[in-house]
């Protein structure tokens, strides 16, 4: 296998060691003579799969025996009409805060649905830091309150878990789900898409309160009640078996790192690299992001001069370090370096971004 470094945001780098193992499993899968993704979603050899991959996630983020975990599909976008359609009548209020792209989308998705209150927004600044807690303006009686933790586009991760009192927090953790120990107890409702740091695109993963189960409006398609997925124990269709597969190995692989703690020193390390490589440049790179809304899991920055990008992405794909130019809505660059990315890796891209800042600055 080409060694390189790949930086995407998502699909997204996948732990060595696991991509070997499902190379080496992909045809005879533990001596049953199938590949997993030829396998009975019901069989005996799949159903071992699923029960261990939601036991070590379990144990990864503790989860408490009073939650469900469901593996669907659909992606987070399927999420932001689910939300609504489980957890609000259409005369409810809900409260979303907005700190970018996928907040916007959310946002968006949900007034469909129910009445959309902003609770606060960072837009003012162009999505460049998170809004001071004190001052959001939250809905009595609201039917959930929703946040993305970290905006894989613009880079600003929350560093507090909001407080919502007894109304529902749903979080959209797709980017950062895993880089660290969280209180699963303090959410109603967490999901994520598994393209970042779960496994391959295709696959999503919820975790839900059971008390927030069985409150979908009547007119909810089958296929979008939290509660059919829970009765059915994410079997009620076939579901994406090979990427709960994938995401199993990866679960596995996180425990034999320490778990969420040992992998969060990993995630620490890398990012201080790599700020501290920006912040030490003299303005030749620059983060847009204030300082304690920066995102561990994907580091936006820009040149100071725009017409060095290609050059900059050129040379970098030169030195195997691929996937770093920014989303199209920002522009710059953008190294999504998720629990998967080495401290080697973070360690090339520092290395040639002082080289190339030396001979270009």
């Amino acid at each position: 296998m080409t060694q390189v470094f790949n930086f995407s945001a998502g699909p997204a780098v996948l732990p060595r060691d696991v991509l070997l193992q499902v190379q080496q499993e992909l045809t005879d899968w533990h001596g049953s003579g199938m590949c997993v993704m030829e396998m009975s979603h019901r069989g005996r050899e799949f159903t071992q799969i699923i029960h261990e991959a939601e036991a070590d996630l379990r144990q990864l983020l503790a989860i408490p025996a009073d939650y469900k975990v469901l593996f669907m599909q659909g992606g987070a976008h399927f999420q932001f009409g689910m939300l609504p359609l489980n957890l609000a009548r259409q005369d409810d209020t809900v409260d979303y805060v907005n700190t970018g792209h996928w907040s916007k989308i959310a946002i968006k998705e949900a007034r469909r649905f129910a009445n959309v209150n902003i609770a606060a927004s960072s837009e003012d600044r162009h999505f460049t830091y998170v809004p001071d807690e004190a001052g959001w303006k939250r809905t009595a009686g609201a039917a959930y309150l929703h946040y993305c933790s970290n905006e894989t586009i613009g880079g600003v991760e929350f560093p507090f878990i909001p407080d919502s009192g007894d109304v529902p927090l749903i979080c959209d953790m797709s980017s950062n789900i895993l880089s660290k120990p969280v209180d699963i107890s303090k959410f109603g409702l967490i999901y994520a898409g598994a393209q970042k740091n779960i496994g391959p695109s295709g696959l999503t993963l919820a975790i839900v309160r059971e008390d927030l189960l069985g409150r979908a409006r009547p007119e909810t398609p089958t296929m979008l009640d939290y509660k059919v997925h829970a009765d059915g124990e994410s079997l009620y269709n076939t579901p994406p078996t090979f990427g709960i597969y994938v995401a199993g190995l990866v679960f596995k692989w996180l425990l034999s790192q320490g778990g969420v703690k040992g992998i969060e020193q990993r995630n620490i390390e890398k990012a201080s690299l790599l700020y501290e490589t920006i912040d030490a440049s003299n303005g030749f790179y620059s983060s847009p992001v204030d300082k304690p809304y920066r995102s561990r899991m994907n580091v936006a920055f820009t040149l100071k001069d725009e017409k060095l990008d290609d050059a900059f992405l050129e040379g970098a794909k030169a030195r195997d370090l691929l996937q770093l130019k920014g989303h199209r809505a920002v522009g710059g660059m953008r190294a999504s370096i998720y629990n998967a990315m080495t401290v080697e890796g973070v360690r090339a891209l520092t290395d040639y971004m002082r080289e190339f800042a030396g001979s270009k600055g």
